[in-house]
This record gives C-alpha cells, sequence and structure tokens, in this order.
C-alpha cells in the first residue's frame, strides 16, 4: 500500500506554518503549562466572516488544510480523512458550562453544533464545496493511523485518487488540569527541552494540525509512505521487538537500512525507557531522532513526526534540533517512525525517498 506525499502543512509549537524547516524551539514554549501552537493571522486564510464562528482548533484545521491544498493548486481533494482524538475540546466544555450556567434549559446550540469529532473534516468540506468521501477517526493514539490506512486502502482501490489527510487536536487548560490530575502530563514552566533527556514522571502536553495530500502520484512528493502497522498491549519487550523486526523485514529491509528512526520520547520516565531499549538493541546503530519537545505530547501527534520525516528525506536534513543519538550523517533516503502511548497504543510509519 505504497503512496506519496505531495503537499504538507503543519500548525504547531514549533512555527511551522511558513514550511520552513527550522524547527526552532520558541523562548516562550515552556513558559506554560504545556505547549501551544504558534497561530498564523487566520485573516489571510480564512473569509473573516467565517472566522468568527469558529473554535479555535477548527480554525487551525481548516486553514493548515487550505494551505496544503494551495501549495499544489488542488481546489478539491477526492477524500477527506481526519483523525483526532478530543476532536474540539474546547467548544464541548463551553457547552457543559452552559449545561451548568443556565440550569440545562435555553442553551446556545453553536458549541453544541461545534464540538462534534467530525467538524473540522466537516467545516472543511463546506468550504470547499466537496461533496465526496468524507471520514473521521476517533481512536485514541490509532486516531491518525487509522486515518492513514483508510487512506492507503482507498488509494489502492482509487489509483488516481488525491486525498487529504489530516491529525488534529488540541489543548485546553481544563483538559491540561484533568490529565494532570491522571499523571498523564506535567507542568512545562520552568523547564526546557532537556526534559526529554532528564525525565520525570508524565510528559508535556501539546497540540497540532498537520495536513498532508496523498496519491499515488510520485511527482515533485515529498516522500512515499511505504507502511503502517499498529499493535496494541503487547505482552513484553520481546514481543514488542518482534513486531517491529517482523514490520521491517516485511519491506524487504534490516534495521541497518534504516537512516533515522524518529522516536516518541515525551519526558515521560515510566514509558521513555522503552524507547531507551529500542534504541540500545534494534536500533544500536542507527541515528534516533525526537520531536515531542518541539510539538508537545498529543494523542495524533505522529502526524507532526510524518510531517518531519517527510521534511527531512526531501529536503535531505538531520536537523540538529531533533537530534537524539546522531552516530553519522548519511543520505535521508528512509525514516522510521516509532510511538507509543503508555506502553499500550504502538505505531510504525516507515517512509521513504
Amino acid at each position: 500500500m505504497k503512496a506519496y506525499i505531495n503537499s504538507l502543512c503543519a500548525i504547531s509549537p514549533a512555527d511551522t506554518f511558513s514550511g520552513e524547516f527550522q524547527l526552532q524551539v520558541s523562548e516562550t514554549a515552556y513558559t506554560s503549562d504545556f505547549l501551544k501552537c504558534i497561530e498564523p493571522d487566520y485573516k489571510e486564510i480564512i473569509n473573516p466572516n467565517l472566522i468568527r464562528r469558529m473554535g479555535r482548533v477548527i480554525k487551525m484545521g481548516v486553514a493548515a488544510s487550505l494551505k496544503c491544498l494551495k501549495d499544489i493548486q488542488l481546489e478539491n481533494p477526492d477524500a477527506i480523512i481526519t483523525g483526532t482524538s478530543l476532536g474540539c475540546i474546547e467548544d464541548t466544555e463551553k457547552f457543559l458550562h452552559q449545561i451548568v450556567i443556565n440550569n440545562e434549559q435555553f442553551l446556545p446550540p453553536t458549541s453544541f453544533i461545534q464540538s462534534t469529532h467530525n467538524t473540522i473534516a466537516g467545516q472543511i468540506a463546506l468550504m470547499l464545496k466537496c461533496n465526496s468521501y468524507n471520514y473521521a477517526y476517533v481512536h485514541r493514539n490509532f486516531s491518525f493511523e487509522n486515518a492513514l490506512l483508510d487512506a492507503l486502502m482507498m488509494l489502492t482501490e482509487q489509483p488516481a485518487h488525491k486525498i487529504l489527510l489530516g491529525g488534529v487536536d488540541e489543548i485546553t487548560e481544563v483538559s491540561y488540569t484533568i490529565m494532570q490530575r491522571l499523571q498523564i502530563y506535567k507542568s512545562a514552566k520552568d523547564l526546557s527541552p532537556d526534559v526529554f533527556r532528564t525525565k520525570t514522571e508524565g510528559s508535556i502536553a501539546g497540540e497540532g494540525a498537520t495536513f498532508f495530500v496523498v496519491s499515488n502520484s510520485p511527482e515533485k512528493a515529498f516522500a512515499a509512505i511505504e507502511g503502517v502497522k499498529i499493535f496494541y498491549k503487547p505482552l513484553d519487550e520481546t514481543e514488542t521487538q518482534n513486531h517491529i523486526n517482523n514490520f521491517i523485514s516485511e519491506h524487504g529491509l534490516s534495521a541497518n537500512d534504516i537512516d533515522a528512526v524518529i522516536m516518541g520520547y515525551s519526558g515521560d520516565s515510566r514509558y521513555d525507557a522503552l524507547y531507551d531499549k529500542m534504541a540500545d538493541s534494534i536500533f544500536a546503530h542507527n541515528n534516533i531522532m525526537y520531536y515531542k519537545h518541539l510539538s508537545g505530547e498529543y494523542f495524533t501527534s505522529s502526524a507532526f513526526a510524518m510531517w518531519t520525516a517527510a521534511q527531512m528525506i526531501k529536503k535531505q536534513v538531520f536537523p540538529d534540533a531533533m537530534k537524539y543519538r546522531f552516530v553519522s550523517p548519511k543520505a535521508v533516503e528512509k525514516v522510521l517512525i516509532y510511538n507509543q502511548y503508555k506502553n499500550s497504543e504502538h505505531l510504525l510509519i516507515l517512509l521513504s525517498e
């Protein structure tokens, strides 16, 4: 199920919307509890009359998707497929708040209408007047991967299609507070990217909106998507290693053929230890990269990882900001993404030149 990334766009805390591959951590990134996206001027992208009715995550998703389409002069995709775990969480919070303060009566409908998980994809379709296939996947840490698998399967059935694929999630003060109480997140205040090396319990929360146009056309492509694999709750480290080795061998490769492995280090000592073990065993001789000090941890952060991998292949660079363990410079032809959430939901994405 090979496909090509023809266009891409990311809105993230690393100021990536312009398409420049600088990946500089903002000086203010670690002055709040979580990493927030550096957002563009939406008035330059979206009709101002529409903006006032959009929640923040909807604006992020719409802006990233429109720029993604504009960059390759594609007016209307053949399908819109998105992945999101929490959806429009800010609008959900507003609606719940209105229930309380209005004593469950006379509720304004706007927040409810915009709180559903498919709102982002729906808004994109309405703006583009796209009546084609439109699907939103809501599968926690597998949300983006299931959207990607759907896109790849569609391209095997409809080889001429051009598909708009995205992964979007936002963070709010309320959702951060709840997940911090559950010991999932820790505060980013007074920390730095070094916390991803000197680990403590809890990850750094983040958010992002990342979109791609994928097709079967290799023309001017950023990278090829060779394969995707997800696996759930492995029994032990040996089973995890077997899944990774089998995925690599299925594509006729060995670990040494991978030029860079992008791992989902989140700064949480309880689960980052697994990445260290994989880096010291299967990938003992590989360049190890990391990315969540740029994006933060969120359920569809692997979409941002795929954005970085495609940029690395297209521009043939190993960004200094992503180097976790750099072994040797070489051509960037094959990049493997490995991410996992609480050692239960594991995913692999292989990209090539």
